[in-house]
């Protein structure tokens, strides 16, 4: 991903869950040319024009995807996230690429904020 994409906690990714990962990367691959990178056999993320995702094995819940926002500081919005009311449901871990942590808002909905 290349890194003039990044803006400091704007969105920046989203993520969908797929029960068959290869049908829709071949879906959305003859419908709008994107392009996908697996990482490993439950996971693979996708590039295209102004959107940068993920699919992971999942079972698809109508309405159901995880908004990733980007941040330069990670553990400075977190404690943002904190501040503000917002509950962290999965503290900072690593992944393929970089880190990342989910929280919920006061209406429940879950985000991820990621940071290389």
């Amino acid at each position: 991903m290349a890194n003039n994409k990044l803006k400091h906690e704007q969105v920046q990714y989203l993520e969908f869950l797929s029960k068959d990962l290869d049908k829709v990367k071949s879906f959305y691959a003859k419908s709008f040319g994107w392009k996908f990178t697996d990482y490993g056999p439950e996971y693979t993320a996708f590039e295209g024009d102004y959107v940068d995702g993920g699919f992971t094995i999942g079972k698809p819940v109508k309405g159901t995807v995880l908004v990733i926002l980007y941040s330069d500081k990670l553990e400075e919005t977190l404690e943002k996230v904190k501040a503000a009311g917002g509950k962290i449901v999965k503290d900072i871990f690593s992944f393929p690429g970089g880190r990342r942590f989910h929280f919920t808002d006061p209406d429940g909905y879950e985000l991820a904020v990621w940071s290389l």
